[in-house]
């Protein structure tokens, strides 16, 4: 192995930089991880349902990878860096339950709240509403949680029948008569599907192409 990488090595791996190492490493996670997500939505959602020349559409999927990949990345630093600062406050010097909250809360209006409703930043907000929404359910019906045992059974049961049936039931009839609130690519994706289903001109347009 040459000198120069056995000294990063031996740098990289030395237990006092860790923590401060695991910044530059979360970055690099953020970046990489929300180009491999946003890449390839991008590249599908932009070449079947976006108009324009090839440069104007590998702009808009650059321009969109890029602000993923950016915006995961700074999240981390920000998180792993507030989170590593409250650990080696004074008095405890410890890690409390609400201190990745408070971590959270902060990073989270900074890179996807303060000035910015981008559509790859409400995407993000969006999946992560979702998931949050569906642990806290979870966590509703486990030992201890809101739910009384005697029901518990039943709630987990129908829980998820019934959310599924609502959100749709919910999303369709805003699509419907307010299609404006509804987040542009999946107004998109569900005018491609719906609408569109209602015209065509001939057999081409009616099963090998749609307009």
């Amino acid at each position: 192995m040459d000198p120069w990488k056995m000294a990063i090595n031996s740098f990289i791996l030395k237990p006092r930089y860790t923590e401060y190492l695991a910044l530059i490493k979360a970055a690099r996670n953020g970046a990489v991880y929300g180009a491999k997500v946003r890449f390839p939505h991008a590249l599908v959602m932009v070449f079947l349902f976006r108009s324009g020349s090839w440069k104007e559409k590998l702009k808009i999927i650059f321009k969109a990878t890029r602000t993923h990949a950016r915006n995961l990345a700074t999240f981390a630093v920000i998180y792993k860096t507030i989170v590593l600062l409250i650990r080696h406050a004074p008095p405890s010097g410890k890690e409390a339950s609400y201190d990745t909250f408070l971590a959270g809360l902060i990073g989270g209006y900074i890179v996807f709240g303060r000035n910015s409703q981008s559509s790859v930043n409400q995407q993000i907000v969006t999946y992560v509403f979702a998931r949050v929404v569906l642990a806290l359910a979870k966590m509703s019906v486990q030992k201890g949680g809101l739910v009384p045992v005697q029901l518990r059974e039943q709630v987990i049961r129908n829980a998820w029948p019934m959310f599924a049936a609502v959100s749709w039931g919910t999303v369709m009839w805003l699509f419907r008569w307010f299609p404006e609130t509804v987040q542009p690519s999946m107004r998109s994706s569900m005018q491609y599907i719906y609408t569109n289903a209602d015209h065509w001109n001939g057999f081409r347009d009616f099963l090998i192409h749609n307009t």
